[in-house]
């Protein structure tokens, strides 16, 4: 597996923390938002200069779709059930399916500059390791491989013992990348899953699809308190997560946007509206 330090060989980050943000610039700081930052980051971490971004966030009780889940045949519905639960359904730019956000879930976007030369197993495989890097006193235990039966399946789910905790997108914006990774940090993982198995329940009925959607099963998907077995909090996630990036790092900064990324962050914030356009009106 491809150790993160052989990718983020930079010794400077840009550190955002973004977790107890309410207002963005103007913007309602929604999982719609954060979606729109992450593409300017890494639209402008195409430049010989840029630096890597490491970007943290949560969002209350939001589920995230993917592009596929907007064609489920019964989609209105299964939005409606989320609104009837009072969660927020927002339609990612980025690879995926539907995947459950709360206060106890963190958000982790690693946006990494000039990566033509870089694969995209590479950048899922720094995430994976970034994630061991920052939990080895806990445990040694953390997997990488598809968890049949969690929601949003894939090769790097994250897993111990068999049940899902993490789940990792990517998504490209020129030559720059942002490796998003959700982490269940606290909270009932079963109960996560129940909601997204409610959603296709409610949103496909059975009926046959061209795309392949996960039969969610909510006993392989678990929280890293219930998997440790020890209380941990969003909070201490992200100063592990911090310590992980000045331990490689001489120079963290911290600024804000740049005049020239908010003018691209008006345009991708409208993009994730118009994307999100339809969806919206079935809330």
């Amino acid at each position: 597996m491809k150790n993160w330090r052989d990718v983020v060989a930079h010794r400077q980050f840009r550190y955002l923390d973004h977790s107890e943000k309410n207002y963005f610039h103007g913007k309602p700081y929604t999982a719609l938002t954060s979606f729109a930052v992450d593409d300017v980051l890494a639209l402008f971490a195409r430049s010989g200069e840029a630096i890597p971004a490491l970007r943290l966030w949560v969002h209350p009780d939001t589920v995230v779709l993917g592009i596929p889940d907007t064609r489920l045949p019964y989609l209105a519905e299964g939005v409606e059930l989320l609104a009837d639960r009072d969660y927020q359904a927002v339609v990612r730019n980025s690879g995926g399916l539907a995947v459950a956000l709360d206060a106890g879930v963190l958000n982790i976007s690693l946006v990494l500059p000039d990566v033509r030369g870089v694969s995209i197993h590479d950048c899922y495989e720094a995430m994976v390791s970034f994630v061991q890097y920052i939990l080895w006193d806990l445990t040694d235990a953390i997997e990488a491989y598809e968890i049949v039966g969690s929601y949003c399946p894939g090769d790097y789910d994250l897993s111990i013992g068999g049940r899902k905790f993490a789940g990792i997108s990517q998504r490209r914006v020129r030559d720059g990348a942002a490796i998003q990774i959700y982490l269940d940090v606290k909270g009932k993982g079963r109960e996560r899953a129940r909601l997204i198995q409610d959603f296709y329940d409610v949103a496909r009925k059975g009926e046959e699809t061209k795309f392949a959607y996960p039969d969610v099963d909510p006993d392989v998907m678990a929280s890293l308190s219930e998997l440790l077995g020890i209380e941990l909090t969003v909070d201490g996630m992200k100063a592990r997560v911090l310590q992980g990036i000045q331990d490689v790092s001489e120079r963290i900064v911290t600024d804000d946007f740049s005049d020239d990324e908010l003018v691209q962050f008006a345009k991708r914030y409208e993009q994730m509206v118009k994307r999100n356009k339809e969806v919206d009106r079935m809330q």
